[in-house]
């Protein structure tokens, strides 16, 4: 007689593997950490396989664990998605979500098309400009969530993670040790005054390499190797690379990406966003 899968007992098993442990996943699905580690054992039972390897209090998926793990997500995917289209009530409408440039990448992408899988009906508009602009776009109630990237959050804000904040130049390249210093920043950047002071403070000369809005200018200034320029550890695009710290340039510290959920509309299409938002900014 053909046996089925537990379903729950398969998201705990892709939840667990995609947030890295049992405690993080049990805060995204609302269970507690001995129902997860219950549902996990249960699904280890039922096909005779352990798929994680517990050793040094790390949990890591074995070979078996990361083939079912390929499986597991087409299959919670086209549960998600059949609930949605022929469910009472399927979820339509737009999404807002504001996200700074430099860390659309990676997560964002993959966000976007889980949740058009999941709700086909709901239209996604995605605005990226800088923090600043983004929230004051957010006061006015044009979001529905909003990610920034700021040193000072505010107290509403739910801090996600902390990131330090690095040099960056073209690969190989030798601008950093002009003098002054050729920088490489849109006008708005939140990184440039950061950057500036911490400069005057060293006593290092500098002069701007670029202007306007175009982010596209600053990453074909940089990867040119005519400017430096300042981003987030884990955000650098092709063309850019971290400039040693022997290289002299002053430290600048770290900066937080923050979430923010919007007032105006909250039901499963933005819970899932969110949910979405704290597994990829909060690692």
């Amino acid at each position: 007689m053909p046996r089925n899968l537990d379903l729950s007992a398969l998201r705990s098993f892709v939840t667990v593997a995609d947030v890295g442990g049992v405690t993080r996943a049990a805060g995204f699905l609302n269970l507690t950490q001995s129902a997860v580690s219950m549902q996990i054992k249960r699904l280890e039972d039922s096909l005779g396989q352990t798929l994680f390897l517990r050793a040094a209090r790390k949990l890591a998926l074995s070979s078996e664990g990361e083939q079912l793990l390929s499986y597991g997500r087409r299959m919670l995917a086209l549960n998600d998605e059949v609930l949605s289209r022929f469910g009472a009530g399927g979820h339509e409408g737009e999404l807002r979500l504001g996200v700074p440039h430099d860390i659309i990448y990676p997560a964002i992408p993959g966000i976007l098309k889980r949740l058009a899988q999941v709700y086909p009906r709901v239209r996604v508009n995605l605005v990226s400009s800088f923090t600043l602009l983004l929230k004051e776009g957010f006061a006015r109630g044009e979001f529905d969530a909003m990610v920034t990237t700021e040193e000072h959050p505010d107290r509403t804000a739910e801090v996600l993670s902390s990131r330090g904040l690095i040099w960056a130049g073209a690969p190989d390249g030798l601008v950093w040790q002009r003098r002054p210093l050729r920088l490489g920043f849109k006008d708005t950047c939140i990184f440039r005054p950061a950057a500036q002071a911490a400069l005057d403070a060293a006593g290092i000369p500098w002069e701007m390499a670029t202007g306007g809005e175009s982010e596209q200018a600053v990453e074909a200034t940089v990867a040119a190797d005519l400017a430096v320029t300042v981003r987030m550890e884990g955000t650098l695009t092709e063309g850019m690379a971290p400039i040693r710290p022997e290289a002299g340039l002053p430290a600048l510290g770290r900066t937080s990406i923050c979430l923010y959920p919007g007032g105006a509309r909250r039901d499963e299409v933005v819970d899932m966003l969110l949910s979405e938002l704290r597994r990829a900014y909060s690692a």
